[in-house]
């Protein structure tokens, strides 16, 4: 497994929450943005928080894709926040100088510390994370083992997404069994 999406990989794929996922992630689309022997690193998609951005980056809030509140990326590092943004047709050479660092397929992560009239001319979108889901050696292999996760690709409009069930969305546009979990309920009797 490598950092730069080689075999084994999961850099750039979704993990959404299975049935038998825990309670922090239930009906979470985590999108990773690290996956290698050493570990993990994802960002929870579809977590809003009641705060809006400006209660911790006043700066950005003008910016930042509706709905303009914090989402929260994950359990780890609550006291962090990192910048997801889209950037159209951006190359990692250009882009690096205005405190963008390229992830994959348009996606980056911004320094938060940089001027937004410098970096935000460059962007389509952006969403604000508090925390991130991380994921020790072979954690995260063990979870899937265990059926905590299936593994999707992404949409490119999923990190931006605005509706309030993405967890669903996600599902139903599988070509395959998988697409039937989407109606899943905590209630046996109505599955």
């Amino acid at each position: 497994m490598t950092a730069d999406g080689g075999p084994g990989s999961l850099a750039g794929q979704l993990l959404v929450a299975t049935p038998a996922t825990g309670a922090f992630f239930h009906r979470s689309v985590v999108l990773m943005l690290h996956h290698d022997e050493d570990g993990a690193t994802g960002i929870t998609l579809n977590k809003p928080m009641a705060a809006e951005v400006s209660a911790v980056l006043p700066e950005w809030q003008p910016h930042v894709t509706p709905p303009g509140v914090l989402f929260q990326g994950g359990p780890v590092q609550m006291d962090s926040a990192m910048g997801l943004v889209s950037v159209p047709g951006g190359e990692a050479a250009q882009t690096e100088a205005l405190g963008i660092a390229m992830l994959f397929g348009g996606l980056a992560l911004v320094d938060l510390d940089a001027p937004p009239p410098v970096v935000v001319p460059e962007l389509a979108g952006l969403r604000i994370f508090v925390g991130y889901a991380g994921w020790g050696a072979g954690q995260l292999e063990a979870e899937l083992i265990e059926g905590a996760w299936y593994v999707v690709e992404r949409d490119s409009r999923d990190p931006f997404h605005e509706s309030s069930d993405l967890w669903r969305e996600v599902l139903v546009r599988q070509r395959n069994s998988l697409s039937l979990v989407a109606n899943y309920t905590m209630h046996p009797e109505q599955n």
